[in-house]
């Protein structure tokens, strides 16, 4: 069949944003789209088909990479959350992603580790910044939240591995890496549950843009620690254990989390984006 429709066709169609279509194709190989001469996208009128079906898994409770690989044939990976950001879109309970510009991302990051510096007590905490020089502004914050913190560990393109006598632990990643494409800032503490994970698009005009997600929900945020502890153990395999046996021991932050907070706060979020 021809390939005919472009991304907005198929995003109109399929009900799924383009932005996300393309964070599918990047991740999973999904839909797999023909090129123009020019490079851009077509699809056939088989991939609306194909869409819609895998959101039906979706809907039906399967992560997003088992109902794609029910769909395109693809084996499951090992790991169905290869990514902090994919931790609690593909996880239950996902709010919906909004799409923030690179200030207001900074902003949101620096709220939350702000209030963690406040309120956290001993807190298990992970920063992904993908460039050194993006975590450089902010590692006198973060040796301060090292300080009082259970574990603290960043990514970003470090040239090794580090132990800083003060400050977290270094974890270097490859740009090329999914790790590599976005942001994240998590903080689970006993007291305290926070996080911000954002999937950075296809770069635009208007400035860098993330695909971002925003959580107090104490279990979406001990998800992405769980993920975050398990990337830090690919690099280290000891620090790995470490933050696992960390986690395992640790308490919610709260037995009864309030949906509704987490949801005002993306409200207030979409606000302020749109002003």
């Amino acid at each position: 069949m021809t390939d005919s429709l472009t991304i907005s066709e198929l995003a109109t169609r399929t009900g799924v944003a383009a932005g996300t279509l393309r964070m599918w194709e990047q991740r999973h190989g999904f839909p797999e789209p023909s090129r123009t001469g020019s490079g851009q996208r077509r699809y056939a009128e088989e991939d609306v088909e194909l869409v819609r079906r895998v959101l039906a898994h979706r809907e039906r409770g399967l992560s997003l990479p088992a109902a794609i690989a029910l769909e395109s044939e693809k084996p499951v990976a090992a790991s169905d959350h290869p990514s902090l950001y994919a931790a609690l879109a593909n996880g239950p309970g996902a709010t919906r992603p909004q799409v923030l510009r690179k200030r207001s991302l900074v902003a949101l990051s620096r709220a939350i580790e702000h209030e963690c510096l406040a309120h956290a007590a001993a807190p298990v905490l992970f920063g992904a910044f993908q460039r050194e020089r993006f975590f450089d502004p902010v590692r006198p914050r973060y040796e301060r939240l090292a300080s009082h913190a259970d574990a603290a560990v960043v990514f970003a393109d470090f040239p090794r591995l580090r132990r800083p006598e003060r400050g977290p632990v270094e974890v270097p990643i490859s740009p090329d890496e999914v790790l590599g494409n976005e942001w994240a800032v998590v903080c689970d503490a006993p007291g305290y549950a926070a996080c911000l994970l954002g999937w950075e698009q296809p770069e635009r005009d208007g400035g860098r843009r993330f695909e971002a997600l925003m959580t107090t929900d104490p279990r979406a945020t001990r998800r992405a620690a769980h993920v975050a502890a398990s990337l830090a153990g690919r690099a280290d395999p000891a620090l790995g254990e470490e933050l696992e046996a960390l986690l395992a021991d640790r308490p919610l932050a709260l037995d009864d989390p309030a949906p509704a907070l987490t949801s005002l706060m993306n409200r207030m979020v979409a606000y302020l984006e749109a002003s």
